[in-house]
């Protein structure tokens, strides 16, 4: 998750921290996130300025990736104050849930 217009990463889940390090965290995106192609970051500054989630396709370390984001927005105001962005890989299997069990 990222604040602001630079982007300032202030969240990272145990899968982000594994690919980018802690250290990234408390930098804007564009100092932290190393090899992120300027797409991505054209991705993160369209979210914010829209207000409206996006996604596209980006090449990060010779891999294909898919980029999903989505603005956060103040509860009372609906000013969009950061982007929270997903990443997954273009090989990775998809996450299926299992069917509900037949009702009785």
């Amino acid at each position: 998750m990222c604040l602001g217009p630079g982007h300032l990463v202030v969240y990272g889940n145990p899968a982000f921290i594994d690919q980018f390090g802690s250290a990234t965290l408390g930098l804007p995106a564009r100092e932290g996130l190393l090899g992120f192609p300027p797409e991505a970051f054209d991705l993160l500054d369209a979210v914010l300025d829209a207000g409206r989630p996006r996604a596209r396709w980006i090449r990060l370390a010779d891999e294909d990736w898919r980029m999903t984001a989505a603005p956060r927005t103040e509860l009372g105001t609906g000013l969009t104050y950061g982007v929270s962005f997903h990443l997954r890989r273009r090989s990775d299997e998809p996450v299926l849930l299992s069917p509900a069990p037949p009702e009785r």
